[in-house]
């Protein structure tokens, strides 16, 4: 099996290193300063489960690494559009690829035989087809993320918390490719589920990115603070609602509580979202995928969704007021 992770930040870099000590052959593809120190000394992977380094290859350059099987994109969502140079020379015929991105993705509507809306494209996150133009619909496996890791220093990964990768077909079959990428990450060290719907997953995922996300951007809060405040925590509970109402309106039942969604959200603590890290540090914010896609789909299955559609105007508005990179 041979591996290229695009984009080997805190999430990539720490998927590759596992990988890598499972016997894998992996390229991270990364550049800057935690190329160079990857380069140098390996991964550096710090984790309450157990430190270890990996020295996988690492490069700036995706011909250097040639054709692979699977390509794990470890890049944010609204880059995928803008990716085709750097992933042309890493796709074969067969080459999957594992969006790991929070949110809808590009694929969601591709595969659901017999649904009103099967094979609609989503505006919000494939703008005029762009991104299905570079990640052909039958490439992709779906991928939600439920680890936390930060680059403490360059080539130096903090593990956090969390180790699943949850994965599956967008046809929901039980794939080989699917079992064999499973069968790897699980031998790395991860949990990695093949899900016969990962759509489950990407929804009660988006449940709790789709509300702190935006508030806290918007509020500066930190997630404990969004959930200890009254009217904060309602309208945190308010959006939950709409998004389950609107998951179940696309074709989608995911079973859990809203008050058990918040009050785990709550024990995060004192963190800040990874849209207010992006505020803070002058970047583009991730909102299509997150937010703008889900009231995209509210419109399409006429789900109302207000609460919903004003914090996207509050939070797009800031987006586009904001500094970008």
């Amino acid at each position: 099996m041979k591996i290229a992770v695009l984009g080997a930040g805190a999430i990539g870099a720490y998927v590759g290193a596992a990988l890598h000590r499972a016997g894998v052959e992996v390229h991270l593809i990364a550049r800057g300063a935690h190329l160079a120190a990857m380069q140098q000394h390996g991964v550096r992977v710090l984790s309450p489960r157990g430190d270890f380094t990996a020295r996988p290859h690492a490069t700036d350059s995706p011909s250097e690494v040639g054709e692979v099987d699977y390509v794990f994109l470890g890049l944010k969502a609204y880059s995928y559009a803008s990716a085709g140079d750097l992933l042309a020379p890493l796709l074969g015929p067969s080459t999957a690829v594992i969006a790991a991105q929070n949110g809808i993705p590009w694929w969601y509507f591709h595969g659901m035989t017999g649904h009103p809306l099967e094979g609609h494209r989503i505006e919000a996150v494939d703008p005029g087809g762009a991104v299905t133009a570079v990640l052909p619909m039958e490439r992709a496996i779906g991928c939600v993320v439920y680890c936390s890791t930060e680059i403490e220093s360059p080539g130096i990964i903090r593990h956090l918390e969390g180790t699943r990768f949850s994965i599956g077909e967008p046809d929901r079959s039980i794939s080989p490719r699917c079992v064999a990428l499973s069968e790897a990450m699980i031998a790395g060290g991860l949990k990695c589920p093949v899900e016969k719907d990962v759509r489950e997953d990407i929804w009660i995922k988006l449940m709790g990115n789709v509300a702190f996300n935006p508030l806290s951007a918007l509020t500066r809060a930190t997630m404990v603070e969004i959930c200890d405040h009254s009217d904060s925590r309602s309208l945190v509970a308010q959006m939950m609602a709409e998004t389950l109402t609107i998951a179940r309106a696309a074709g989608c039942d995911p079973q859990i509580s809203i008050e058990k969604r918040i009050d785990g959200a709550r024990r995060v603590g004192h963190h800040k979202t990874s849209m207010l890290q992006d505020l803070e540090a002058g970047k583009r914010l991730e909102i299509d995928a997150i937010i703008g896609a889900v009231v995209e789909i509210a419109s399409l299955t006429r789900v109302p969704a207000p609460t919903l559609r004003h914090v996207y105007a509050a939070i797009d508005l800031l987006s586009r007021t904001s500094l970008v990179s």
